[in-house]
């Protein structure tokens, strides 16, 4: 269960069509394909992704560059929103996100899991935990996303 505004969100929040395949084919040719983002897994009110933690996404240390975990939380954010749009009548942009980076991480794949802190009309708040392959936190952010008319 997530809470979403002020209720509690018991079922799914996201069309039963959703597909990872759909997550991944809008991608394509961005920023997070080119970092190697993957959507692995579709939950009722999650989403999760994976990032390789290699020489597109260390920073100069070979730890985990702190803005390649913003763009995976912002990436499941953002999708998270969109899917829940009518895309024709509005589109979702992000508008503020935070991080906290909790341990650094310089091999395999840090896993993102997005969940809705809170689903408005105008404003979606999403919260993504980044962990690695034994479930330890790596990163927590929170994203703000505005949603905006055509």
């Amino acid at each position: 269960m997530a809470v979403v505004g002020l209720s509690v969100v018991s079922s799914n929040i996201f069309p039963k069509e959703l597909t990872l395949e759909r997550l991944n084919t809008v991608n394509e040719n961005t920023l997070a394909s080119h970092i190697g983002i993957e959507f692995t897994d579709i939950g009722c009110d999650y989403l999760v992704a994976r990032m390789p933690v290699d020489k597109r996404t260390v920073q100069p240390y070979n730890i985990l560059h702190g803005g390649a975990s913003l763009v995976l939380s912002e990436t499941l954010g953002s999708q998270a929103a969109a899917v829940l749009l009518d895309l024709d009548k509005q589109y979702p942009v992000g508008l503020e996100i935070n991080a906290n980076h909790i341990k650094s991480i310089s091999s395999g794949y840090v896993y993102g899991r997005v969940s809705p802190i809170h689903i408005g009309r105008s404003t979606h708040i999403w919260e993504t935990r980044i962990t690695n392959e034994e479930n330890s936190l790596i990163c927590i952010s929170k994203l703000t996303v505005a949603i905006l008319d055509r």
